[in-house]
């Protein structure tokens, strides 16, 4: 007897087998319902590349900025993220100035430096968590270098970043988002002082250095700092996690991957594992998407992981292919809105995963991996490991 149809297939989203393999739903919608209003987000779902990559370049039909439908914004939360055209230029083409301006060969031999030596130690206590004791530290000193600050405190610190990702998923979870708003707020009182004695290089030493007549105001330039701290550290260590889950999964996967152009084979990885899964947006004006009408006020979630698989836009989209190319995923987003530091992350996922598998050959998994319950910003949460 076959099963009965789910009436709101997105249900299916919060339940544990599609958080550790969110993909064969993601399958399924693509097929039945790529376009559709869903009682149980209280959103429209996207679920192919097409669709999501027209929304993602449509600022003025589609709102990150939800003031623009009349709703209250809490400020901790007005920031590069979420500000539109043409308030978002102004701070964009501010952040990205600091980013051209990054020593990338200082930070690549930063990044090395700190692979080996924790590796060696790793591999002489044999197994270990692989996320607390390596992709967490390493995703925290990158971003810390990119900035130029001082050492976070991280037993501080990944408790409140954890609290913002969870808040991500509230209109499943609601009783998530006030705790991720005065996380947000926290974390930009905490950037904020790095301003007071500003360090000479990295973005904060640019944004100090360029602050005064930018005509950006106080909070958005904290909050903006705030938002790359976290993402920095979040995006990125999370496509270092969720790789290493599938580049060990299979014997050869790691040895082909080794093989690979570096720069094609970590793009591949974004595209597969897609740390960012989701992205929400918010209607300005009657707009058609895949069919349907969308009216102002409504929310829109888009499936940028369900996009990344979709087989109208690439070859056998469920297998790792390294020397994919061209490979437009939107793991990093597109438009306006697209990742600031995507260069940096994939820099980071080069290198690392680059050491790992041609310096440690031997590393294996030592146990199942276990999920963070969240699905906006999906990640490995314990990964037991051994180097061999």
């Amino acid at each position: 007897m076959s099963e009965a149809p789910v009436a709101d297939p997105a249900a299916l989203l919060a339940e544990p087998a599609a958080l550790l393999d969110p993909y064969s739903l993601f399958g399924r919608l693509r097929e039945s319902a790529p376009v559709y209003r869903s009682a149980f987000l209280d959103s429209w779902v996207v679920a192919g590349y097409d669709d999501c990559a027209a929304v993602l370049r449509d600022t003025e039909s589609f709102a990150s900025d939800w003031r623009r439908i009349g709703e209250t914004v809490p400020e901790p939360l007005l920031s590069i993220q979420s500000l539109d055209p043409p308030e978002h230029t102004a701070i964009r083409h501010f952040m990205v100035d600091a980013v051209r301006g990054l020593d990338l060969g200082e930070l690549r031999e930063r990044i090395a430096g700190q692979v080996r030596p924790r590796a060696e130690r790793l591999r002489a206590a044999g197994e270990f968590d692989c996320v607390s004791d390596l992709t967490a530290p390493l995703a925290l000193d990158t971003i810390t270098a990119v900035l130029g600050v001082p050492p976070i405190d991280a037993a501080w610190f990944l408790p409140v970043s954890q609290t913002i990702v969870d808040g991500m998923d509230a209109g499943i979870w609601p009783e998530t988002a006030e705790p991720a708003v005065q996380a947000r707020a926290e974390l930009a009182e905490y950037t904020g002082r790095w301003l007071d004695d500003p360090p000479a290089d990295g973005l904060v030493g640019h944004v100090a250095a360029k602050l005064s007549g930018s005509g950006i105001a106080r909070p958005v330039l904290l909050n903006t700092l705030r938002a790359v701290l976290h993402a920095g550290f979040e995006s990125a260590g999370r496509l270092l996690g969720n790789a290493l889950v599938v580049l060990l999964d299979a014997p050869d996967t790691l040895e082909r991957f080794a093989r690979a152009d570096p720069s094609l084979a970590v793009e591949e990885l974004v595209r597969y594992v897609t740390p960012v899964q989701a992205d929400g947006r918010a209607c300005v004006r009657e707009t058609r998407v895949g069919g349907q009408v969308i009216a102002p006020g409504e929310p829109v979630t888009l499936l940028l992981a369900a996009a990344n698989r979709d087989p109208a836009k690439f070859t056998e989209p469920d297998e790792l292919d390294f020397a994919r190319h061209p490979n437009p995923h939107l793991g990093f987003g597109r438009g306006a809105h697209s990742c600031l530091g995507q260069s940096l992350a994939t820099l980071q996922a080069r290198i690392v995963l680059g050491l790992l598998a041609t310096e440690f050959p031997g590393i294996r998994l030592a146990g199942e991996p276990v999920y963070h319950r969240n699905l906006t910003l999906r990640g490995v949460a314990r990964l037991k490991v051994h180097l061999g």
